[in-house]
């Protein structure tokens, strides 16, 4: 069966799971809006120890489990020390380049509940002042946040409620312009977790229902590398559903739905990944088959971490990864289309 799945929601979801911060370790907030949605669709809610949702879609034969996961984190940072100028010291949550946030905007998140808002810059940044600032190495012990507030020193900042270990969020700026092309930061993952709902959205709409049950995971400790490394039992194939990178020797677009033959981890298993793609060839999806050699998933994790499952990786194919982003709505929504072949077949 070929769904048709629901742009409008879609986008209108990826906006607002966009524009809601969640760096690895700091995601209560989104995960209330990823616990409302799934309710407001009419289906069920748990979480895992770590904050983790899982969401059911019950199937026609319950013989079998088959796991879809995408993850919620993102990229992000803390504060690691309080500078005596008035700046905060950074450390880094998830890879990314340096040069990635330089110049970026971004919030700080206290644990008493107050924001403020701030910008990240080299200890250097300014032509006019610093001979080398060009030259400047960008490395986490360089990097700084300069402070939206009236602060001139350590107890100044101190004063606002800040301290190491707060967290903070990069501003994601998402957009989507007429050409159907969607730039944000974040993309990895928000994107894949948008075709999930696109998927229970349609189910509920045009009523079709899987042939086994279907279990979501939307994981929240992917980007520090165990977002699924526990996951329910009784799974006995899983997807994770995670950005397709493009550039090198890759044949991925960012209209092409990416089906990873291989990544750091090793292969993915053999059946299903060739059952994905003859799904893909049969709807006329366009796709791409890549190897992935510094890239891991929730999959990999489940499977590190001992679950006896199948597994596969699959995802819209996503530009200039861990940096600021891009995506075409196409290769989301044919995302959830394949994904919806694959648990009906």
């Amino acid at each position: 069966m070929n769904i048709h799945p629901n742009e409008t929601y879609m986008l209108d979801l990826l906006t607002k799971l966009l524009n809601t911060p969640s760096p690895s370790g700091f995601t209560h907030r989104i995960m209330k809006v990823i616990e409302a949605e799934a309710k407001a669709l009419g289906f069920a809610v748990t979480q895992n120890e770590k904050g983790g949702a899982i969401i059911t879609m019950k199937g026609k034969d319950s013989s079998r489990r088959i796991a879809l996961s995408a993850h919620v984190d993102t990229l992000g940072a803390m504060v690691r020390s309080i500078t005596s100028q008035g700046t905060l010291a950074i450390t880094s949550v998830g890879g990314f380049m340096m040069q990635s946030i330089e110049n970026e905007y971004c919030t700080i998140h206290t644990r008493s509940g107050k924001t403020y808002t701030g910008t990240i810059l080299t200890s250097r940044p300014s032509v006019h002042v610093y001979s080398d600032a060009r030259d400047f190495t960008r490395e986490e012990k360089h990097m700084e946040v300069r402070i939206d507030e009236l602060v001139n020193c350590k107890e100044d900042v101190m004063k606002l409620g800040i301290m190491p270990g707060d967290f903070i969020s990069f501003d994601a700026r998402p957009v989507i312009t007429p050409s159907g092309y969607v730039k944000s930061r974040h993309l990895d993952d928000k994107a894949s977790v948008v075709a999930l709902f696109g998927l229970l959205e349609s189910s509920r709409r045009e009523g079709w229902q899987p042939a086994h049950d279907v279990v979501l995971l939307i994981s929240n400790y992917e980007e520090v590398g165990h977002g699924a490394s526990w996951i329910p039992g009784g799974i006995h194939e899983m997807i994770a559903v995670d950005m397709g990178t493009i550039g090198d020797d890759l044949s991925c677009k960012e209209t092409d739905v990416s089906i990873c033959a291989k990544d750091s981890t090793g292969p993915y298993d053999y059946d299903m990944t060739g059952k994905l793609i003859q799904l893909a060839q049969n709807l006329n999806i366009p796709f791409a088959v890549d190897i992935y050699p510094h890239y891991g998933s929730d999959a990999s994790a489940a499977l590190r971490g001992g679950s006896n499952i199948r597994a596969a990786l699959i995802g819209p194919g996503v530009h200039a990864s861990h940096a600021m982003e891009r995506t075409h709505k196409q290769a989301v929504l044919n995302t959830a289309r394949l994904l919806a072949a694959y648990v009906m077949s």
